[in-house]
């Protein structure tokens, strides 16, 4: 099986790009990135390509050169840059996408994997135990991408027979990759003040409560919808979730660890987007399909994170140079 996976210099991507090198085989799977740099994990452990998912002529090369039978499509412009630039955002969300599909139904592709968000939610769907069947109206161009993503998804499998899967992902929190442009980067960058015994400055409010996953939950996550029967499937995209937890209970987790650690609230125009999202996730769809369960709550990632930023700092690695 010959795997590309785009975006994989981003945070999910270069972590999910050596889990998938790890069990299929280095030189089965292409990591394909563009803007950010490679690590040198990535660009040592199996091959590499420069591409731009939004120049079509391009994305039709190297699924054609590498012979490409399934694509992980993680390339994307998150929610707190995408508001920045919402036409670069719509160009790479959107057409990227676009233009992948187009070609899977073209050349045959048999399985993509498009990631979406709870950022498809918005004001007027359910906070509390978000269902997955239920009203999307996100308030971000990102999330709007997303529900795009999630119709044109489904509108290639039913049309075309194209395998696509996704997952609505929620907040992200990682060791390995700094944060890339998201809302809930402030689970993260959290933890790396804690470890540089700095004080850190949250941009939403202490009660802001979202649901969150550890990223070895998230990677299982992925592979596990992937290599889930097609029988089985009731949706195209589905829920899924760890935790979840506000700002205030994290930084007092951290604090368990690291006395003394300091945090100071100043909402920024992160906060709207954060209020128009979930506090938690109904993800029993997916639990029920495909057998899936979180092995990572608050405790568990907390006492992970922190040890693996400790090795890093001691170090001299806290902020690894790509290369």
């Amino acid at each position: 099986m010959r795997i590309l996976v785009t975006g994989a210099t981003g945070q999910i991507g270069s972590e999910l790009t050596l889990a998938l090198r790890q069990r299929y085989g280095a030189e089965s799977v292409v990591a394909a990135g563009h803007r950010k740099p490679a690590s040198e994990a990535l660009l040592s452990s199996g091959p590499f390509v420069t591409l731009d998912v939004a120049d079509r002529a391009a994305l039709g090369r190297v699924l054609r050169e590498h012979r490409i039978e399934v694509v992980y499509h993680l390339a994307a412009v998150l929610s707190a840059t995408g508001e920045q630039n919402p036409q670069r955002a719509w160009d790479v969300n959107v057409n990227g996408l676009y233009h992948l599909l187009e070609l899977a139904r073209e050349l045959g592709i048999r399985q993509i994997f498009h990631p979406s968000s709870i950022a498809v939610f918005g004001p007027r769907t359910p906070r509390d135990r978000t269902p997955q069947d239920t009203v999307l109206s996100p308030t971000t161009m990102y999330g709007v991408t997303k529900v795009t993503g999630e119709l044109l998804g489904e509108y290639y499998a039913r049309r075309y027979g194209v395998d696509v899967r996704g997952l609505r992902y929620p907040g992200i929190v990682s060791s390995e990759a700094p944060p890339g442009g998201g809302t809930t980067d402030y689970a993260v960058e959290m933890f790396y003040s804690a470890v540089e015994g700095k004080p850190y400055t949250c941009y939403v409010r202490e009660d802001t409560a979202l649901p969150m996953m550890y990223m070895p939950d998230c990677l299982r996550s992925a592979i596990d919808l992937m290599e889930a029967p097609c029988a089985r499937l009731r949706w195209r995209t589905y829920n899924v979730t760890a935790m979840s937890f506000t700002a205030g209970e994290l930084a007092a987790e951290i604090r368990r660890h690291v006395p003394g650690f300091e945090v100071e609230y100043k909402p920024d125009f992160r906060q709207a987007i954060a209020d128009s999202w979930p506090r938690s996730i109904d993800d029993s769809a997916a639990r029920a399909d495909w057998g899936w369960t979180p092995r990572y709550g608050l405790g568990e990632m907390a006492e992970e994170m922190l040890a693996a930023l400790r090795r890093r700092h001691a170090a001299g690695k806290l902020y690894p140079e790509p290369k």
